[in-house]
């Protein structure tokens, strides 16, 4: 009889979802197909005449100013890829290809929930290699202004996520918890994208966020939520930050093991401090689980170096 610790996963079966980019507004379909071992997190447009694929890397991030990019959306990039990327961490899906109709995300609820509920509903399937991760040796900060995120050596995977906005509705909300599966699923994925009405004309002028509405976001007027329903928490908005934070760290290529903290942070700064981890190679190591071990004989070292099975960083 054999144990199996740690190993690898994809999803059991292929699914497809689909819904509305928040952006152009046009109907979208993805398709979650499994994959082998080792392959990571890859997107392709199914759109388009010949085969293009972009992996899910921080180096490949083209855009953060309204959500995270990846690659060139006119050519073969996606955008909002950052819930999805969240689901995919958070319930601990390693490899994927991600087949979408277009050049970005449905947006759904605004949340991972139904990416998370699709996971679920597929299952996943272990694969015969042990996981990998990032482990971070050393802090790593990034400032901004007002604005910090730093990376820090932890035993475990933690978000410490703090929000300070100047309407009374928002104000300063902090989000803290090691990140588990179950965590992610019962306190993070429903946690919708929020904005300004103001600042949501604004952008329809300019001809982004037309897919926007209460069905996919908590919009905020004159310190009033505009949904019937309201907020599914009280600290919604910083739980939504946490969110966004676990998808754009998971462009890291590995699930992190280390702890985040950031302060008025945001899609732009959680690039940034994967590209300021990677300059410092003494930052961090790859490690990976053994694949498996007979009963009796399992590692109690638990994770083994492997650098030479990590992500491209050059």
């Amino acid at each position: 009889m054999t144990t199996y610790v740690d190993r690898q996963t994809t999803l059991a079966d292929q699914v497809t979802l689909t819904g509305v980019g928040v952006h152009s507004g046009k109907p979208v379909s993805i398709t979650l197909v499994p994959a082998e071992s080792s392959v990571g997190i890859v997107f392709t447009r199914s759109d388009k005449d010949m085969s293009s694929e972009v992996s899910a890397q921080w180096n490949k991030v083209s855009s953060t100013a309204l959500c995270t990019v990846l690659g060139d959306p006119a050519g073969d990039g996606v955008a909002t890829v950052e819930h999805l990327m969240a689901a995919l961490v958070g319930m601990g899906v390693d490899n994927l290809i991600i087949e979408v109709d277009g050049p970005e995300m449905p947006i759904m609820d605004g949340s991972s929930a139904a990416f998370v509920e699709a996971i679920e509903q597929t299952g996943l399937k272990k694969l015969d290699r042990g996981r990998r991760y990032l482990k971070i040796r050393k802090t790593v900060r990034v400032d901004n202004g007002s604005a910090w995120c730093e990376l820090h050596p932890y035993d475990g995977t933690k978000f410490d996520i703090t929000i300070d906005f100047d309407t009374p509705l928002i104000g300063r909300q902090r989000f803290e918890s090691d990140m588990t599966p179950q965590v992610f699923r019962d306190e993070v994925s429903r946690a919708r994208t929020f904005g300004y009405v103001k600042d949501v004309e604004q952008l329809w002028k300019m001809g982004f966020a037309l897919g926007s509405s209460l069905e996919n976001s908590v919009a905020i007027s004159e310190d009033k939520v505009l949904n019937p329903e309201g907020t599914r928490w009280p600290d919604e908005f910083a739980r939504h930050k946490t969110l966004d934070a676990i998808g754009d760290l998971a462009l890291a290529g590995l699930p992190i093991l280390g702890l985040y903290r950031s302060y008025k942070g945001g899609h732009k700064m959680n690039n940034a401090i994967l590209v300021k981890l990677f300059e410092d190679p003494s930052a961090f190591e790859i490690v990976e689980a053994p694949a498996f071990r007979q009963v009796g004989q399992v590692d109690k070292g638990g994770l083994a170096a492997s650098a030479a099975f990590g992500p491209d960083v050059s």
